[in-house]
């Protein structure tokens, strides 16, 4: 009774080859860099499927793949050609903006650059002693305007359409603010909004989940906001 196990891709592909079936492998987040190397679990790769054999692989074109909001389907010249032919194809198909960007994230792959200019994988592979550094300035910045904060350990969460339950190692600026929930929700209603969370009554900030250049607009928001609600 309920889930006991899966059969391999490579099972699969077998079984079908004795039928004289294809296999398509819906893979989902469209991994092309192996996360385990980043202390995460294993999601299974584009590559890998090909590998296996599958006739077709489907998969998302942003998640871990990083780029546009968009579905890609690869595989076998003489499956892959039918589905280009098929009449929904010309309603599905993906627009030339959508193509550029997808173009440039895949760029980065080919250039080995994907940890430093794709941003779902330059926040994964983000070292904590380069995070260290970053919530340090953040705190050394928020001082100099009277907001007192601390640094504490937390946890990043990857994300449930990528990784779900999946979480990475990380430093977080903490806020002990009589307010905390009134403060979050004006950060929420800035230009641009800042999504921050509360832990533990603090009003907490994580800098994985921003990128460098953004640090210098994030704290003037939050000393505008903090200023605004006192």
């Amino acid at each position: 009774v309920g889930f006991t196990g899966e059969p391999t891709l490579a099972e699969l592909v077998s079984l079908g080859a004795e039928h004289g079936l294809p296999v398509m492998d819906d893979l989902g987040s469209g991994a092309l860099m192996d996360t385990a190397q980043f202390g995460l679990a294993h999601e299974p790769m584009v590559q890998e499927s090909i590998a296996a054999g599958a006739s077709v692989v489907c998969f998302s074109g942003d998640k871990l793949l990083g780029g546009p909001q968009a579905g890609i389907i690869v595989g076998r010249a003489d499956y892959v050609q039918p589905l280009k032919r098929h009449p929904l194809a010309r309603a599905l198909r993906a627009d030339k903006l959508c193509l550029a960007a997808l173009q440039a994230t895949l760029l980065h792959y080919l250039r080995e650059e994907a940890t430093t200019h794709v941003p779902v994988w330059r926040m994964i592979a983000a070292s904590l002693e380069s995070l260290e550094r970053r919530v340090r300035r953040w705190r050394r910045r928020l001082r100099r305007h009277g907001i007192q904060s601390e640094i504490i350990a937390g946890r990043s969460t990857v994300g449930g359409g990528s990784l779900p339950g999946e979480t990475l190692p990380t430093r977080l600026l903490a806020l002990n603010l009589p307010h905390a929930d009134r403060v979050a929700a004006l950060l929420r209603a800035a230009d641009p909004p800042v999504i921050a969370r509360i832990e533990e009554d603090h009003l907490v900030f994580d800098p994985r989940t921003v990128l460098p250049k953004e640090d210098d607009r994030l704290l003037q928001i939050v000393v505008q906001v903090i200023a605004i609600s006192s």
